[in-house]
């Protein structure tokens, strides 16, 4: 099945929420990133008939609207790894300061941009400690990684999300809650996945500075204009955390989520055998 399902672990932990070993292929594509569009890469090439699991159904809408069909809306992986991992389900006793995610690229676009001026705007606003949080690409930079370095920040990556099935991370998502978990607050350049992930957790967010340019970036997706028309509450360093989770509970599908067996038969598991 299509390898973008695997990416950051989200297969493995899917396959875990349904009580299964390893990451068996799921039938279909999985959403597995925050998106303003059909919730899939643009130019994903679809096989008809293949069903589309989704986060909301906003994404669901958009998709029929651009023609698109066999959509199920189930909610983010992410929600399913809080299931998982109950004993993550409050912060660290010691959580403090901010954890920051700038906009990242990967393999096939890489991001334009100062990370210079990403170091001034969260010394303009962050009081506490700060922990900057590096896609992989960019954490193996030194270039990239010695600017938040040597601001004094303490920084660190999650993990290879993997491509085509290699590399793959299977704890990325579970690296990210026990980071997150170590902070109150989440921000970034751009509003992002990260940023919803923090704020389902009662982190308060906060989006501001240089957003940067990803490389050959697509029109389809509207690029920030339209994140910050759509979404102007959400573009400000401090968001008020009521309408954060307004928000993050509509985009991550709070409302959507799938038992264990409807999973299981969902992504076409029922022959597989489970954990026992």
């Amino acid at each position: 099945m299509h390898h973008a399902n695997h990416f950051y672990g989200h297969a493995h932990v899917m396959a875990s929420y349904a009580g299964l070993p390893g990451a068996p292929g799921i039938w279909g594509y999985l959403q597995h990133g925050w998106n303003i569009l059909d919730g899939f890469a643009f130019g994903t090439a679809f096989v008809d008939g293949m069903p589309k699991f989704v986060w909301s159904d906003s994404v669901r809408r958009r998709g029929w609207s651009m023609g698109l069909r066999n959509y199920s809306v189930i909610g983010a992986t992410w929600l399913y790894l809080l299931k998982v991992h109950p004993e993550l389900a409050t912060p660290a006793k010691d959580a403090a300061g901010t954890i920051f995610y700038p906009f990242h690229g990967w393999e096939g676009q890489h991001v334009l941009g100062d990370h210079g001026r990403i170091v001034a705007s969260i010394n303009e606003h962050e009081k506490g400690p700060v922990t900057v949080c590096l896609y992989w690409n960019e954490y193996d930079n030194p270039a990239i990684r010695q600017v938040y370095q040597q601001a004094g920040f303490r920084v660190i990556t999650h993990g290879y999300r993997g491509l085509h099935w290699l590399g793959t991370d299977a704890d990325f998502l579970l690296k990210q809650l026990r980071e997150v978990r170590k902070h109150r607050r989440v921000a970034s350049n751009r509003l992002s996945s990260a940023v919803l992930y923090g704020a389902s957790l009662g982190l308060q967010p906060g989006v501001y500075g240089d957003p940067m340019l990803l490389e050959n970036e697509h029109p389809s997706f509207g690029g920030q204009a339209r994140i910050k028309r759509l979404w102007p509450e959400m573009n400000q360093p401090y968001v008020p955390l009521d309408q954060a989770r307004e928000f993050t509970d509509t985009e991550l599908g709070v409302e959507h989520l799938a038992g264990p067996a409807e999973i299981r038969e969902l992504f076409r598991w029922t022959t597989l055998k489970a954990v026992s």
